[in-house]
């Protein structure tokens, strides 16, 4: 029988540690059910992507200046050519593949800024070269959301119907589809993929409080006064890192993004304290080594909170977004979400310190609900391979 061919879609290796976690679990996944398939990608890092997980990789983009404004001709006529060159290169991608896997990410969704012709853009050129060239085209564990934008919501809407497969991280994201007008009455939801990498063991108590920050500037929707958003985060939460510091707690702060950076070094040098200190997490895994070895978490980024509550450690959720309130919900932490656009200092403590007084209990909770998503993700891939891998040996056979 001829090896399966699987592409990966994404983009993976472009410093999103929530990305690349979704890839490794798909991965993780490849290799232990179809380890004849012949895997490669089509993604923004693709150097990254080949180093790490040791499969070749293109780039998701012929133009190398995608994702940079264009204010200059030469530019602008740069990105115009792209889009032309990338609608052939995509197809071309697809046609050498039987299946195509989008792994996880919020790829049907604007919840941070985004333009359409950008990664909706490339979804739609995939989704529409998959119907095209009978490649099956998964979309798995994805994230979605109302879209204000009528040209994103177009690009999007239309990626999902052509997809062969779709299943979403939470209800939230199937009800967002459904109101796009997709039908979604054979789509599941799954927990998200990150649930199924492997947790570390938890460390004994420290005192450490791990806070995972971002550069937040609000959603898609707020371009007028992203600026101010982001002021009022960063000074809402240096205050609580500096009021954790303050009262002896050692602090660790963490990214999931390298965007993230440059808050990280903003707090350190408002705060000044040796008890405050950064992580240099370059995977999901060490992440949540990370998490795992502190008392709480409070984060901001959808795949710290993931990561945080694999872990099984209590954590309060920065909420950016309805995804995040889900998720919270999701494994019975839904009383400890905070507004990321509004951080009150002050109201972020008492929450942190109830968080704290329920500690054991909480950890417990997640216990439970962690033994429940390892099954639910279980039963994805069971039934991705029976309908993505199966269908595709049927269709070889003569």
């Amino acid at each position: 029988m001829t090896p399966v061919r699987v592409g990966v879609f994404g983009l993976l290796g472009s410093g999103n540690l929530g990305n690349d976690g979704s890839l490794e679990a798909v991965l993780g996944y490849l290799h232990a059910e179809h380890p004849e398939a012949v895997v490669d990608a089509l993604c923004g890092g693709p150097g990254t992507v080949a180093a790490r997980y040791g499969i070749p990789a293109t780039r998701l983009h012929w133009y190398r200046g995608e994702y940079r404004t264009a204010s200059r001709a030469g530019a602008v006529a740069g990105k115009g050519l792209g889009k032309l060159v990338d609608a052939f290169r995509t197809a071309a991608w697809v046609r050498r593949h039987d299946v195509v896997i989008v792994p996880g990410m919020g790829v049907l969704e604007a919840t941070l800024p985004l333009r359409p012709w950008g990664f909706p853009y490339a979804l739609f050129l995939l989704c529409a070269s998959g119907r095209l060239l009978g490649t099956r085209v998964a979309l798995v564990g994805v994230g979605a959301a109302p879209i204000g934008n009528r040209a994103t919501r177009a690009l999007v809407r239309r990626s999902a119907r052509l997809a062969a497969y779709r299943s979403y991280r939470d209800t939230l994201s199937r009800d967002a589809m459904r109101a796009m007008g997709v039908d979604t009455a054979r789509d599941e939801v799954y927990p998200d993929l990150a649930f199924a990498l492997p947790a570390p063991p938890t460390g004994a108590p420290s005192g450490t409080v791990c806070v995972g920050v971002m550069d937040f500037h609000g959603g898609d929707d707020d371009r007028d006064r992203a600026e101010e958003i982001h002021r009022r985060y960063l000074e809402g939460t240096t205050r609580f890192v500096r009021a954790l510091a303050e009262g002896g707690r050692p602090v660790r702060l963490l990214t999931g993004d390298a965007c993230d950076a440059p808050v990280v070094a903003a707090i350190l040098d408002a705060v000044d304290s040796p008890l405050v200190t950064a992580a240099e997490a370059a995977s999901l895994a060490e992440l949540m080594k990370e998490m795992a070895a502190a008392d709480a978490v409070v984060a901001t980024r959808y795949h710290n909170l993931v990561c945080a509550l694999k872990a099984g450690t209590p954590t309060l959720a920065l909420s950016y977004a309805a995804k995040s309130d889900a998720l919270m919900a999701r494994m019975g932490l839904g009383a400890y979400c905070h507004p990321a656009d509004e951080v009150d200092a002050d109201r972020l403590l008492e929450q942190f310190r109830e968080l704290e007084r329920r500690s054991a209990e909480l950890r417990r909770t997640l216990t439970e609900r962690n033994k429940h998503a390892a099954q639910q993700l279980d039963d994805q891939f069971t039934t991705l391979t029976r309908t993505l891998f199966k269908a595709t040996a049927r269709q070889e056979t003569p």
